[in-house]
């Protein structure tokens, strides 16, 4: 089964406009899908698929001579290079694609905004647009499923997460499994030339299971073993690679709010329940609160991004315990928000509201994630 993914639409409103394509994303996500399908979109035009995997393929584009590109450009007016960071210096190579082929248009994929991020930068300064592609959305499943499957379909969300094959696959656990030990650990210590991945995987570990609580980078410097500044430098890196990402405290108020915790949270529960190994159903578990809160920020998150809603996001909490699992702010106004699986009533909605006047508060459960998510009624 193929997912229509929705930044499909973005990438090909911006082919052909003189810029070279940056596609991210973690491996597994379907970025290699969603470049063949851009081409299959566009037969008229001569392409090719080139996957930098290839040795022949790195070390042509690792020391670039023109002669060289000019062959291998040859007449196509589209080339994908996909999992770009494999390539030594890309940033060269694309930069005198860029400037001696402007009839053809590049779309680049790559695995880590760390690495391949890095690389194209300062050579492709005002010549690229980059897009991120997240795992599968709500929004993107209901093109294949109403209200009612995608309900039903939920809690093998929050068990396996939303890789497309982790949705797809009959076995679900095993998939993410893989993935996670054979993708990004690799990538990562990769990365980083990380002799054993023992402290980065306790690391995740202390990350997942102290998930939807606040984050102390002292507490894991003393879990893990090793020192805050290297907690720090991990936790850059694990963001950069689109394993977890960061929330941070609101506070206006510092009397009253406070202002330097943080939490952080997987941009995959399937990954997230792999390094715990725990894909229990969800009766038998006591995090299902924790995993649907963060189940809700990934949907807002990729509901924000895919339709470039600018917006400032928080969690909120007063000293004397007040809280809201989630805020908004955009155009000068506030919403708030508490995540219940249970459904219940946001117990921190008065003391917010009486804090930011003309906010509004709203317990999002799954009878009524839908619009939170970004998925059309229609």
């Amino acid at each position: 089964m193929t997912i229509k993914r929705l930044i499909q639409r973005q990438i090909e409103a911006a082919l052909f406009q003189s810029k070279t394509l940056v596609l991210f994303g973690p491996r597994q996500v379907g970025k290699t899908t969603l470049a063949k399908a851009i081409l299959e979109a566009h037969p008229e035009r001569p392409s090719a698929y080139v996957s930098c995997d290839l040795p022949e393929v790195r070390k042509m584009l690792s020391e670039p001579k023109l002669e060289d590109l000019r062959r291998f450009v040859s007449n196509r007016e589209l080339i994908v290079l996909d999992e770009a960071q494999r390539v030594e210096g890309i940033g060269l190579a694309l930069k005198i694609l860029h400037e001696h082929f402007p009839n053809t248009q590049f779309l680049v994929t790559g695995s880590s905004s760390f690495e391949l991020g890095k690389s194209v930068k300062e050579p492709l300064t005002g010549r690229k647009r980059e897009f991120l592609l997240h795992p599968i959305s709500l929004a993107e499943l209901s093109a294949r499923h109403d209200f009612i499957a995608l309900r039903e379909l939920l809690p093998r969300l929050l068990r396996f997460g939303s890789y497309p094959e982790a949705i797809t696959s009959a076995d679900s656990a095993e998939i993410v499994r893989s993935i996670a030990d054979d993708y990004l650990f690799r990538d990562i210590l990769e990365m980083e030339n990380f002799k054993s991945s023992a402290r980065l995987r306790s690391l995740l570990e202390a990350l997942a299971l102290q998930l939807g609580n606040e984050v102390s980078t002292n507490e894991l410097s003393r879990l893990v073993g090793i020192s805050r500044e290297t907690v720090e430098r991990y936790l850059d890196l694990l963001e950069r690679s689109f394993i977890v990402f960061r929330l941070r405290a609101l506070s206006r108020n510092p009397r009253k709010e406070i202002a330097k915790s943080r939490k952080i949270y997987f941009h995959d529960l399937g990954i997230r329940n792999a390094l715990i190994k725990n894909f229990n159903d969800l009766p038998l578990r006591a995090d299902v609160g924790a995993l649907w809160e963060n189940f809700c920020l990934n949907e807002r998150l990729k509901h924000n991004h895919y339709t470039g809603r600018m917006v400032n996001s928080w969690f909120w909490r007063t000293y004397d315990q007040k809280e809201l699992d989630f805020v908004e702010e955009s155009g000068g106004r506030f919403a708030g928000f508490e995540f219940k699986w249970g459904g219940a009533s946001a117990r921190g909605a008065k003391a917010f509201q009486a804090a930011y006047p003309d906010s509004a508060v709203e317990v999002i459960a799954p009878g009524n994630v839908w619009d939170f998510a970004g998925v059309s009624s229609g």
